[in-house]
């Protein structure tokens, strides 16, 4: 405490005089200062006291950020002891780049990309760079926050689509039918470009609601979704111009910006017209992606009810579903993204991640906070005031300018410091876990020759 004590310590000014600061939160009239260095120990107590009234605010954001982790942590299950290696691999490449401590290189999006380009680490690194790029430049973040898609429910009758319940695995369900699609009203109501802002709030919306509420559910780990597709009445005829214009730009988003994504395909009521057709679609889409779809014809019933429970399949797919009160089974967005328990506890998982994003829960957030607080309060000087004698200790708070430039330096310093340390640690963590890895490697290749 003397120490601390020490630091608060007024700087001598010419003649030996004071030149010590204080705030005074009252402005009644003062008299002359008669204990200088009473004053001063309570100056240091009063400061003292804030900075530990917002390290227990800190202590406590952090206990609560430590409980989301742990709760997350819960839903993801074991990780593959291979798949680790290289996602702690491509973390350590893009530590390089100063992404290690940014959001989206989590375990299982590294993993996406990973898998995306077979575990070939130099082309995962760019594949995830572009995508970085590319939320920056497109402005995904700002299209969560603000985009407004007011064509919603007429967009809905000319393009029927949406997600519809669960697999029975806990996957959300995405139903689309294609056949019914009347592109000409499509472009009337909306462009082409806020199309695609649409279909990009939608995937941000899977990832950062759909997947967790159904991983909250399901009690483990979702990444993935189970499409539906009704091509009934699709055929060549339907493969204009402007569909493909679309249907190019949506395929090039979903493939390289939301990888992995997608866990299998039933494509239903596939008549003579769409098998010429998919013999031209399936050109563009990757051998991963080809190897999730099944293309079935009238008989699809039982192949979905495999997979789907039919409280969660619409009448018109073989299930039991009609969701009356929404108007169509299309309108409800039905699943556990909409129970309002999930949700609430959702919104906290989410608002704790905010606090400790970027280091948002730093020191720096707690001076920052500290100096506003300060810069509302009136300055006086200690030579010429004093506090009269009702005024409660309370009731005023103290602080030395350049002591003040002194703590944020300090501050600076420890938050470097800290990026430094994290930086460090995440780098030989990536390398015990390379060798652990190659260990592995070497006792399989061992076992071969024997």
């Amino acid at each position: 405490m003397e120490k601390i004590r020490n630091i608060f310590k007024a700087k001598k000014g010419k003649g030996g005089e004071e030149s010590s600061k204080f705030i005074c939160s009252n402005t009644q009239p003062s008299r002359p200062f008669a204990s200088r260095e009473k004053y001063r120990r309570l100056s240091c107590d009063i400061i003292l006291k804030v900075i530990t009234f917002y390290s227990l605010k800190f202590h406590r954001m952090m206990k609560g950020a430590e409980k989301s982790q742990t709760v997350l942590h819960g839903f993801e299950g074991p990780h593959d002891s291979k798949d680790e290696v290289f996602v702690e691999s491509l973390r350590k490449m893009l530590s390089l780049e100063g992404l290690v401590l940014q959001k989206h290189t989590d375990y299982y999006t590294l993993l996406r990309f990973l898998r995306m380009k077979e575990f070939d680490l130099t082309k995962a690194k760019e594949a995830f760079l572009n995508y970085i790029k590319w939320r920056r430049e497109y402005g995904v973040d700002a299209i969560c926050k603000e985009f407004k898609f007011e064509e919603y429910r007429e967009l809905k009758i000319c393009y029927p689509h949406g997600y519809h319940g669960v697999d029975r695995c806990g996957r959300p369900v995405y139903i689309e039918q294609t056949g019914l699609v009347d592109l000409n009203a499509l472009l009337q109501i909306t462009t082409t470009e806020k199309f695609l802002k649409y279909h990009v709030s939608e995937q941000e919306k899977t990832l950062n609601q759909r997947f967790p509420s159904c991983s909250i559910a399901a009690k483990k780990h979702i990444t993935s979704s189970t499409t539906i597709l009704d091509v009934k009445g699709v055929g060549m005829s339907n493969f204009t111009k402007p569909a493909r214009n679309i249907f190019m730009e949506l395929q090039k988003i979903d493939s390289n910006y939301y990888p992995g994504t997608l866990h299998q395909v039933f494509v239903v009521n596939a008549g003579s017209g769409f098998r010429a057709l998919w013999k031209v679609v399936k050109a563009f889409l990757d051998a991963r992606t080809l190897g999730k779809i099944q293309v079935l014809g009238g008989n699809y019933k039982s192949k979905l009810l495999e997979a789907i429970d039919p409280s969660n399949l619409p009448t018109f797919l073989g299930g039991n579903c009609t969701c009356s009160e929404f108007g169509g089974c299309h309108f409800s967005d039905k699943g556990p993204w909409n129970d309002p328990e999930i949700t609430r506890l959702l919104q906290e998982m989410i608002d704790t991640e905010e606090h400790i994003q970027d280091g948002e829960c730093s020191v720096a957030t707690t001076n920052e906070k500290m100096q506003s607080d300060m810069d509302n309060i009136y300055i006086k000087d200690v030579n010429d005031t004093i506090p009269e004698e009702n005024t409660h200790p309370e009731d005023f708070s103290v602080v030395d300018k350049p002591l003040l430039s002194k703590l944020q330096a300090l501050e600076t310093a420890l938050k470097d410091a800290k990026t430094q340390i994290q930086m460090l640690e995440t780098s030989i963590e990536g390398t015990k876990t390379v060798l652990r890895g190659l260990g592995l490697h070497m006792e399989e290749l061992l076992s071969k020759l024997n």
